[in-house]
């Protein structure tokens, strides 16, 4: 038998799991925790060429070139994250979902 919070996993799953199959609603709902790791990377790189400029054109020869780079390699990384964290909940809830419904369909069949 299952018990009600696994009924009510189900239920839920069954009224959510179209909507959040999506590639746009897994990257939307993706993007704040994938901010979360991209931004300090930016608010770091900005940091150090604000407060100290000196030395962050000796260490970087090239800043004016590469901060596009980075810009970029950021935002394809948050994008990535953000779609490949999703994703895999998803999976792991339509497993889970699948399980229990076998579970069920188990213990309904059952003489």
């Amino acid at each position: 038998m299952l018990t009600e919070k696994e009924i009510a996993f189900i239920h839920h799953w069954e009224s959510v799991r179209v909507a959040h199959s999506s590639f746009r609603s897994k990257l939307l709902r993706g993007l704040p925790m994938a901010m979360f790791f991209g931004l300090p990377i930016l608010f770091s790189i900005a940091a150090v060429y604000f407060l100290s400029p000196e030395w962050y054109s000796k260490i970087s020869q090239q800043a004016n070139h590469s901060t596009l780079v980075v810009l970029v390699a950021v935002g394809i990384a948050v994008f990535f994250f953000s779609f490949m964290r999703m994703h895999f909940k998803w999976e792991m809830n339509e497993q889970l979902y699948n399980e229990l419904k076998y579970k069920q369909n188990k213990a309904i069949n059952k003489p």
